[in-house]
């Protein structure tokens, strides 16, 4: 199969044919114009030379002489040699020459329609005559040399066509020479170009460009990672289908960043970000990173952002804190029960049957992972979060109370496991061994409140009026995957038609009340 041209030589051969078509065209119109002008330069050549012999005195008073012809041939012809004329011919009313370069001439008609002139009316244009085809001039010619008055003949001079066109064809070579030299500079301009152009796309070939591009979107749009791309303007230039999905907007490509990006989605993407950073797109926790707007001069030059769903791995550690607070309580109750049998095995060595007898039965069980009769009432998976907490709550020295009230409705469960196991959470890093926990949860007609407070230290006073603001954290601020969890709760909360305050409580430490306004059966 032979080999298709190259875009190199695509390029060049059609500029180069555009390049010759222009010159072409253009040297036509130069060539017109310059004919148009040569003629219209002669024109009023002639018309000066016919109108100063019409108004030549001689003339005029030589229609009155025996023989005219004696008198005006010799004039015609000195004018004709020093205008550089083909001919110069004047005629009576009557149309009968008593001038003509051709002397055996004179006296017949002439062999065009000489009416124009003999009307008063100057008229120019091209003829043909008996020294053949002419441009030529006829104006009339009054009595006495006057202006106006009586017409008694008329003055007719020309030059032949082809002597014309020889003084347009003496001046086509510059021309010629021009329009060649603008062919060959537009050419080599064109090879430039094409060079230009193929370095620009790194000698690519149309079709390796379109597979490119082909393969681009495929792969954009097959991602499980949102991509958007954003052009030095701020402008959304790019963005695939995960990063609509992950961030729940609409078509993002056209928009301003700033327009559609939460704040701090928005912040990663401004300031850069190549470590990633947990941010919340709704309710969604995302990694996020970023390479930044600007470069190191602060010019803008536009950025990539990548997004990751972080909600299965933030759910999975979530379940796995749980589990391993469950393993840690159910270790706890193993170790102490070991120990116990070990005080019963040695003094059942020593023979001490009776304190034996006494110390089994002072023993008291391990810690219990029942929550008790509120389990009934949270409903199973909430219960169950509470029971890994509980026993977490032992492991740390930490008095846990739990509070229900009324059937938690099945629809928002989901959401209190989340903002309960945050708010927990956060209560076991800020309380210490002795301190108290207690949770609160009631359902009601009019929805479920949540309440946590703590004996711990409380919220730094400074940080009260931003504590819901993602980013922002009580324990290290400048951890990465920090500040998302109370965000998370408040967004939760409003998302119900609720809302989450912060208050001291009166245990003295921090008190979190969550509304959740959802309509709920009583038991």
């Amino acid at each position: 199969m032979p080999r298709a041209m190259s875009l190199r030589w695509q390029l060049l051969l059609l500029q180069a044919f555009i390049v010759c078509v222009v010159i072409v065209i253009a040297g036509v119109v130069a060539i017109s114009l310059q004919e148009r002008s040569i003629r219209e330069s002669y024109r009023e050549r002639m018309v000066g030379v016919a109108l100063s012999i019409s108004r030549l005195p001689s003339i005029a008073e030589a229609f009155d002489d025996p023989d005219p012809s004696a008198t005006i041939q010799p004039l015609a012809e000195v004018i004709r040699e020093a205008s550089d004329l083909t001919y110069v011919v004047v005629t009576d009313a009557a149309g009968i020459r008593y001038s003509h370069p051709n002397e055996d001439r004179i006296g017949e008609a002439v062999s065009t329609d000489p009416s124009a002139p003999l009307s008063g009316q100057v008229w120019s244009g091209t003829e043909t005559g008996t020294l053949g085809e002419s441009y030529r001039v006829k104006v009339p010619l009054y009595a006495g040399g006057a202006v106006s008055g009586e017409v008694i003949g008329s003055v007719s001079v020309g030059v032949l066509e082809s002597e014309l066109a020889a003084d347009v064809q003496s001046r086509l070579p510059w021309l010629l020479l021009a329009l060649g030299g603008s062919a060959v500079v537009g050419v080599f301009g064109a090879a430039g170009v094409a060079t230009l152009i193929r370095r620009r796309i790194l000698g690519l070939e149309p079709e390796q460009i379109a597979e490119l591009v082909a393969e681009r979107e495929t792969m954009l749009h097959r991602l499980s990672e949102g991509v958007v791309r954003v052009d030095r303007d701020g402008v959304v230039a790019s963005a695939n289908d995960a990063a609509v999905r992950l961030l729940g907007a609409g078509p993002l490509i056209g928009e301003r960043a700033s327009d559609v990006l939460e704040g701090p989605i928005h912040e990663v993407l401004v300031n850069g970000e190549r470590e990633g950073r947990l941010v919340l797109a709704g309710e969604r926790p995302l990694i996020a990173r970023a390479t930044g707007l600007y470069d190191d001069d602060g010019k803008p030059v536009g950025g990539t952002l990548l997004l990751r769903d972080h909600t299965e791995l933030h759910q999975a550690v979530r379940e796995m804190d749980g589990q391993q607070s469950l393993t840690d309580g159910l270790r706890a109750q193993a170790h102490e029960f070991a120990n116990s049998m070990h005080v019963v095995s040695g003094l059942l060595e020593l023979g001490a049957w009776d304190d034996a007898r006494d110390f089994i039965a002072r023993m008291q069980p391990g810690g219990s992972l029942d929550i008790g009769a509120a389990s009934e009432q949270l409903g199973p998976e909430l219960a169950a979060l509470l029971s890994a907490k509980l026993a977490r709550s032992r492991e740390l020295g930490i008095t846990f109370s739990i509070d229900a009230e009324g059937m938690v409705p099945a629809a928002v469960t989901g959401d209190l496991v989340t903002v309960v196991g945050n708010l927990v959470d956060n209560a076991f890093d800020a309380c210490r061994a002795g301190d108290t926990l207690a949770l609160a949860v009631h359902a009601g007609a009019e929805g479920v409140s949540v309440v946590v407070e703590d004996s711990g230290p409380g919220v730094d006073p400074a940080l009260a009026d931003r504590v819901f603001d993602e980013g922002v954290s009580t324990k290290d601020p400048s951890a990465r995957t920090r500040g998302v969890g109370l965000a998370l709760v408040r967004r939760i909360a409003r998302r119900h038609s609720g809302d989450v305050v912060l208050s001291r409580s009166a245990l003295g430490g921090a008190r979190f009340a969550v509304v959740l306004p959802v309509p709920a059966r009583v038991s």
